[in-house]
């Protein structure tokens, strides 16, 4: 499984950007897609995680400003980021949950991209 992900990059404050993550090599059912990120001395912490049915669940820093979506036939996840505050500056992980025909789950995360927001 393979995840390649773009649009990190610099922004102004207030500005937005937006995130996406493709998923190759998967042969079972992906089940959650989303997107975590790591602030500077922090620990990697959920942004917005969506379901295959499409059901989110944002963190506390998504709340209002980030949307999460997904294609479940081209396996990818996008965040749209707006109103980007300098406390959004970290390294964004895309993540995937699969699920294989036994019933195990296998987690899967991306290299990270780097989004950098200036006051």
């Amino acid at each position: 499984v393979q995840l390649v992900e773009s649009g990190g990059g610099s922004v102004q404050a207030g500005g937005s950007l937006r995130l996406s993550c493709a998923a190759s090599g998967i042969v079972f059912r992906v089940t959650a897609m989303g997107w975590y990120r790591q602030r500077p001395g922090k620990q990697r912490e959920l942004v917005a995680e969506i379901s295959s049915s499409g059901a989110t669940h944002n963190g506390v820093s998504a709340q209002g400003r980030f949307t999460i979506s997904r294609d479940n036939a081209k396996n990818t996840v996008s965040l749209q980021m707006n109103s980007l505050k300098s406390e959004d500056t970290a390294v964004y992980y895309c993540h995937v949950g699969v699920l294989t025909n036994w019933s195990r789950e296998y987690d899967y995360w991306g290299p990270g991209t780097q989004v950098t927001v200036s006051s």
